[in-house]
């Protein structure tokens, strides 16, 4: 399985911040460190993944990715086995108006009804120190490689 997503950073007053989205859904409802990542989603073989960056950004958020050059931070193994490629993008974004995505399961489990649950259900800035904490294990190594190729 293959993800494609956007790591956007700006300068903040400390330095160097990213834009993260806390995972929706009742799995992660009542966690915060480690429950955080960037917008990302999947995508086929066949298509490119900065296309499906932008794609995600935009369907997880509610808005376009914005302009500017996507840079290629490579690619992350997750403990499951899916593979994200990752992108960093020097822009500003307005987390506080996210309209997000959704996504339907069954929940409760086992009890036969379906529920809509936002993919992203909020977004932050964030700056390196605590987003280190924020995102999710796997992704932790794109963070690692932000600092050398947003300079």
């Amino acid at each position: 399985m293959r993800s494609a997503g956007v790591v956007l950073h700006r300068p903040g007053p400390g330095g160097m911040e990213v834009l993260l989205g806390h995972m929706g859904g009742p799995f992660w409802a009542r966690k915060d460190d480690g429950a955080w990542s960037i917008p990302k989603g999947e995508h086929g073989p066949d298509e490119d993944p900065r296309d499906a960056a932008a794609r995600e950004f935009a369907e997880e958020l509610g808005a376009p990715l914005p302009d500017g050059a996507l840079v290629d931070l490579g690619e992350v193994r997750l403990s499951g086995g899916k593979r994200v490629t990752a992108f960093a993008l020097a822009a500003d974004f307005d987390a506080d108006a996210i309209v997000p995505g959704t996504f339907s399961m069954e929940w409760p489990p086992r009890s036969g009804r379906h529920q809509d649950f936002p993919e992203i259900d909020r977004a932050a800035w964030f700056d390196l120190d605590t987003a280190r904490r924020k995102i999710t294990k796997g992704q932790l190594p794109l963070l690692d490689r932000l600092p050398g190729i947003a300079e």
